[in-house]
């Protein structure tokens, strides 16, 4: 006896046609505005290095931090520079 609840095979066609004459182009372009999108084309070495969009960020946050960081400490020496040369 055949079990009814059968699972549909999961496999992808050799050719898909699409009608590209119904396309529109820049479709969901106002809503990503909307929602303060930003994309970004990384080149392929790049690409390489991260996964997905939560890795980007995680890095850029960290650089970012590392930035700040440094500032802080560039402005404290130079500040201090000056007054030991006086």
């Amino acid at each position: 006896m055949k079990d009814k609840h059968e699972e549909p095979l999961d496999e992808l066609r050799l050719e898909y046609c699409f009608d590209y004459s119904k396309a529109v182009r820049g479709k969901y372009y106002n809503g990503l505005l909307a929602q303060g999108a930003n994309v970004v084309v990384l080149d392929p070495d790049v690409a390489e290095a991260f996964h997905d969009s939560v890795s980007v960020n995680a890095t850029l946050r960290t650089l970012l931090d590392i930035t700040r960081s440094t500032q802080r400490l560039a402005r404290r020496s130079s500040g201090a520079a000056k007054r030991v040369g006086r």
